[in-house]
């Protein structure tokens, strides 16, 4: 599969490293620039690329934008970022971008990348009713997440989170022995999960339903949800209607 490739960048340097790295990627075929995200999404229109590797920080129309308009064409071309920034990765894959990459590039993170936008392009419908199909069986609820964790982001899937406790401005992912910080409220976050599978039972904690092995009370009143791991968490009494239906009363 050749990948037609446009890059929208306002740093010559920065555009010239891309061409750099993209030349020695024979599964890149550069279509065109832009320096600016109007001029990108008039070349994006005309030229119909499968691939925008696309920077967060440009004038008139930042990346972001961009990224938001091309959502509302037809048959979009897949987005990469390439930034110096990485506040902006949440946003990013909430707009279905394929990558975040982090500037400056390397030749290998670049291939990894390519490998997911090859493997995204082989599963885009070709026709217009086949969209149409498509945004119809689109998931209601999130199915991954990335992270921010050192210099990377890590792919989390929905499914392998036991439960999610809120840290201020940030959620704590908890995943097995390890925990990631995503920069989310817990209320947004609590919209994106699937009820069938999470189940909020305080402020601050969701868990995953086949997380928690009993409930108790203390003979007062309060509730707690114990969890597989042997801890608890305890239930605000604003949810403990999440917590009885969960039983089934």
């Amino acid at each position: 599969m050749t990948i037609r490739t446009m890059i929208v960048d306002d740093e010559p340097l920065a555009v010239e490293r891309l061409q750099m790295l993209c030349a020695r990627e024979p599964r890149i075929s550069l279509v065109g620039t832009a320096s600016d995200g109007e001029a990108a999404l008039r070349l994006i229109e005309a030229l119909k690329p499968d691939l925008v590797m696309l920077d967060i920080a440009m004038p008139l129309l930042d990346g972001v934008g961009v990224a938001r308009a091309v959502g509302r064409m037809g048959l979009r071309p897949a987005i990469i970022f390439v930034t110096a920034f990485e506040g902006f990765a949440v946003e990013a894959f909430d707009l279905a971008a394929i990558d975040y990459m982090l500037k400056p590039v390397a030749h290998d993170r670049l291939t990894r990348s390519i490998d997911r936008v090859e493997i995204a392009l082989s599963k885009r419908p070709a026709a217009a009713a086949d969209i149409e199909r498509t945004a119809e069986a689109q998931p209601e609820w999130a199915e991954e997440f990335w992270v921010p964790h050192r210099s990377e982001l890590i792919r989390v899937a929905a499914s392998q989170i036991d439960r999610i406790e809120a840290e201020r401005d940030y959620m704590r992912l908890h995943v097995g022995a390890h925990s990631y910080l995503l920069h989310q409220t817990i209320s947004s976050l609590e919209e994106r999960l699937d009820p069938q599978h999470f189940v909020r039972l305080h402020r601050s904690h969701i868990v995953r339903r086949d997380y928690i092995a009993r409930l108790r009370h203390d003979g007062s009143g309060v509730w707690f949800a114990c969890l597989a791991d042997g801890g608890e968490i305890r239930i605000g009494r604003t949810y403990l209607a999440n917590a009885r239906t969960m039983t089934g009363r």
